[in-house]
Formats: C-alpha cells, sequence, structure tokens
C-alpha cells in the first residue's frame, strides 16, 4: 500500500480504530502505538552486477503496558503527516515494523473499514535473486545445479 492510500483511508474513517493482521493471522495488540515514521533508502547491487535503490516509509509500532490506549485513525493520520519533512512523497510503499522476538517489517498487503474498525492486513517479505538469468538460478536451470552467484 502506498502511503497517499494510507492516508487517504485513514482520513476518510478519522474514527476508526486500525487493527493490524500478521501473515500468521495473529494480531498486534490493539494497544499500540505508532513510535516512529522513517524514510528507508537501501542502495545495493545485485549479484549480477546491477545497481538499485529500494525506499520505504516504515512505521514502527510499539506495544506498552497502557492497555486502554487506542489510536484512532485521526491521530494515526496526524501522526503520518508529522513525518513529511523526511518522507520524498507519497507515493512510498508502507511497512510496519512490529518486535516480537525479533523485528520484523512487513508490507501492507490489503485494507478495508469493518463497521468502527480499519483492518490492515500485513504481507510477507522474503528474498529473491534480481539477477537470476546472469547467476543461473532462473527457471531454465537445472533444480540440481549451484547457481553460478554461489560458486
Amino acid at each position: 500500500m502506498k502511503l497517499h492510500e494510507l492516508k487517504s483511508l485513514l482520513r476518510a474513517h478519522p474514527a476508526a480504530e486500525p487493527r493490524f493482521t500478521l501473515p500468521s493471522g495473529e494480531q498486534i495488540p490493539a494497544h499500540f502505538h505508532i513510535t516512529e515514521v522513517g524514510h528507508v533508502t537501501k542502495k545495493f547491487v545485485d549479484c549480477g552486477g546491477t545497481f538499485r535503490t529500494s525506499e520505504t516509509c516504515v512505521l514502527q509500532t510499539y506495544v506498552a503496558d497502557d492497555f486502554e490506549h487506542r489510536l484512532a485513525a485521526g491521530r494515526f493520520a496526524d501522526i503520518l503527516d508529522l513525518g513529511q519533512p523526511i518522507l520524498p512523497g507519497d507515493d512510498l510503499e508502507v511497512e510496519v515494523e512490529w518486535d516480537c522476538c525479533v523485528i520484523s517489517q512487513y508490507p501492507i498487503a490489503s485494507a478495508q473499514s469493518s463497521g468502527d474498525r480499519l483492518e490492515f492486513q500485513l504481507g510477507d517479505k522474503h528474498t529473491d535473486c534480481l539477477a537470476k538469468e546472469k547467476c543461473g538460478c532462473g527457471p531454465e536451470a537445472e533444480a540440481s545445479a549451484e547457481p553460478a552467484c554461489c560458486r
């Protein structure tokens, strides 16, 4: 989900309670806080020698002992607005950072309004080879062959 889509949804339902569901089906507890709005730029070279850049807006969630805390969608949108000085625009993909034994980041896969809630389904992230043709691990490579990038 793009940042502008998230802001639009939050502003359209300012009194709604946002809820995040992890890919496992577990939910981030309802009393979460958004403690950071970040702009993350990753510059890297893939194993085929191509230089790449990826950028995301990362929202850090935090759960404290204030069990009655509930973040309304309107306030959530206001917190996102605080990030405007560091965000290069609203076209960034949004990821939610959650700490449940290790810090993990999940892209927002989908969202829907459900009564007094905004339900956000978080997706998985996986590693991938971005140069399959160059390193020999594309669909045409034999399954038993070791990819060239690993030799």
